[in-house]
This record gives C-alpha cells, structure tokens and sequence, in this order.
C-alpha cells in the first residue's frame, strides 16, 4: 500500500464506492481480491456479484435512511 487516503463513499440509495488502496475482507477475513483502485460495495444485498455492486439496487428501489 501507498501513503495516499483511501476515500469511502456511501451514495445515496446506491452502493459504498471506495477509492485509494484498502484491503478488503470477508467476514470470515479471507482477502476479497480487488481488479481495480475504485471499487463499489454492495448495501442493497442483491447483487450477484457480492460484495461488489452491479446495479440491482435501483430495479429493486433501494433506499437508505438519510
């Protein structure tokens, strides 16, 4: 990893996007591997590509608590 500051995003009714250079974990802390430094995380829980987002959200009417 780098010295930059990863930068994590929750979007509005939409997934969590980090940018930078973060490691990330399974719950059990098996390293998810990542093809890319953006990378967006599903909230929705519908996504078939967990724990990446593709865009189910919005045909499913996600909403967040804002």
């Amino acid at each position: 990893m780098n010295d930059e500051t990863p930068i994590i995003t929750p979007y509005p009714d939409g997934p969590i996007v980090v940018r930078g250079e973060v490691e990330l974990r399974a719950a059990d802390g098996t390293p998810i591997p990542r093809k890319r430094r953006t990378v967006a995380l599903c909230r929705c829980g519908l996504s078939s590509i967990k724990p990446f987002c593709d865009g189910t959200h919005k045909a499913a009417g996600f909403r967040t608590d804002d």
